[in-house]
Formats: structure tokens, sequence, C-alpha cells
């Protein structure tokens, strides 16, 4: 299969070496200072028992090859819009796009400039980050993808899809509805982020102080809430795996968009929460403390817009 990474970074660049490691057809595109770091270092993966050395097959946005059988779309949220630019080259009739960011508005990105034919739903669950070198670190065992139509139907495609990632082993299971499997995901890292962001602190240090677990819950059941009035109520197996997740006793844990924050660079904030708060107001339900989180994190964004650290 011709696979096309969008993003070599701790998403793409994760998930690409797998592929590229079972011997599927990938290549990388990526914008120059990151394809000069491949170039220099190759593509590295470590830790959590993997140990991966590429040569990485660098494609750019003004020729990037294709049509691909396949695209994951693993950039961040801040780099959507050019991203969609330069991948319609590469996407002919028979081409499939997975992307693997969090929130929702990307569908209707990808469907609007693509077609709907052309989109799968996707979900992405790995805990990577890149270090100093750019290398990737692999910081906790979940390596999984999930895939589907939108419109839940069975197709030849996502099975032929699944079944490569199952090769690279990365878990690919059966989902049945994965509009409601990426809200469900968009729940977990939008509380994620709201609970670490406005703390300031890991999951670990803000359990650490009175009144941190029950902030998780409050988080969580508002999150919760925007995603069952939007038709997509979440499992309770889901809740208890967040819930467990962010009351975890001396947790390390952090989303990259807090540790965005901290570097004082942009964010994903208006995808991950603006947008699930504006579509909460939409849905008439109250999000007090998402609001605050959004609030919080768009002071950062129009702080670095004014070229203030």
């Amino acid at each position: 299969m011709r696979i096309l990474t969008v993003g070599a970074g701790a998403v793409g660049g994760f998930f690409g070496a797998r592929l590229a490691e079972a011997g599927q057809d990938v290549s990388f595109l990526v914008r120059p200072a990151r394809a000069e770091a491949l170039r220099a270092r190759g593509l590295r993966v470590d830790g959590q028992g993997e140990r991966l050395r590429l040569t990485p097959r660098l494609v750019t946005a003004g020729a990037p090859g294709g049509p691909y059988d396949l695209v994951l779309l693993s950039v961040k949220a801040t780099a959507l819009q050019s991203a969609l630019a330069d991948i319609g080259p590469a996407v002919g009739p028979g081409t499939a796009v997975v992307p693997l960011l969090n929130g929702m508005a990307q569908l209707d990105a990808l469907v609007a400039r693509l077609g709907a034919g052309a989109v799968l739903g996707g979900v992405a669950k790995v805990v990577t980050t890149l270090n100093e070198e750019g290398d990737i670190l692999r910081m906790a065992p979940p390596a999984v993808i999930l895939t589907g139509e939108i419109d839940g139907r069975p197709s030849a495609r996502v099975d032929a899809i699944r079944t490569v990632l199952t090769g690279a082993g990365i878990d690919s299971p059966e989902t049945g509805d994965i509009v409601a499997a990426m809200w469900h995901k968009w729940v977990f890292i939008s509380t994620l982020v709201a609970f670490t962001c406005l703390m300031r602190g890991t999951v670990g240090e803000v359990n650490a102080v009175t009144g941190g677990p029950a902030l998780a819950a409050r988080l969580l059941a508002e999150a919760a809430a925007v995603s069952g009035a939007a038709g997509h109520p979440v499992p309770e197996a889901e809740r208890a795996f967040t819930t467990a997740t962010l009351t975890a006793p001396g947790s390390p844990l952090t989303p990259s968009l807090y540790r965005d924050l901290v570097a004082g660079v942009p964010t994903e904030a208006d995808h991950v929460l603006t947008d699930l708060t504006v579509r909460a107001r939409a849905l008439g339900v109250a999000t007090p403390l998402l609001d605050l989180a959004a609030l919080h994190l768009r002071v950062h964004e129009h702080r670095l817009a004014a070229g203030r650290p």
C-alpha cells in the first residue's frame, strides 16, 4: 500500500516509522526544518522497548507525489489549512484520507476540500513526544489507530487499511461508529487539557492538592454532556478510564497542548477547547469550567500574537 504520512512529528513519525519498518511504501510530507533534521539524523523512535532507525523517504509540499492509497494526516490543528492545500495533488480517486487530529472540525474541513468520498474518520491513541534532537520518544504502551467510514457502513477499504495497520503492530480494532469514537477521544483530551492547563501542572501535581480530583470530575462531566447532547453518549467504561487517568496519584501525564503552553508557543486551543464550547452553546449545554480554560488559553494566544512571551 502506498502511504503518505503528512507530518513526521511525535504521532505521524511514530506510526509512519512502524509502517515503513513493516515493509509498507511510506513517504513523509514535512516542512523544510523537519526535513533537514530527518536527513541529518534519520527517523528515530525509542522507548517502551521500541528502537527504530530509519532513513525516511521525504517529499515536499510542491511535489508530494501520488496519488496514494492512504494519507495519514497527523499535523497540529494550527497547520491544518496549509496541510489541506499541500495534499491536494496526492489525493486521487481511490485515496483514503484518515485524519489523526483531536476534535471534530477537521472532518468538515477535509470534506469541503476533498469531497466526502475521500475522507474517513480517525482516532490515534499514542503517547509520544519529540526530544530536543527531534527524535520520537514513546512514553506509554498504546499504539492504536481507529478508522471507519463516516456514515458507519462497512467497507473493503477500511478492512484493507486495518489489515495493513495491524501488520505493522498498530492495534486497529473494528469500530462501528468512528464519529462517536472521535467524540469520545475529544471528551478525554479536552478534559485533560483543561485540567492541566488551568492548573499549570501535571496530573499528579493537580491531584496532590485539595480539590484536584473534584475538578477532574467536574470537567469530565461538562465535556461528556456536550458529547451526549451531540448524540454520542460516553460509555461508562470510557468515563471510568478518563477518571482513573486524571486522578492517578503522582502521574507525570500532560498533553502536548500543555507542553506547548509551558514552552510559550502557539497551541491547538481553538481546535480542542474553543470549538467544543462553541458547539456546547449551540446544543444548549453549559460548560463554565471549559469556557474558563478556553479563555485562559486565548489570553496565551493573544499574548503571542502581540509579540509578548
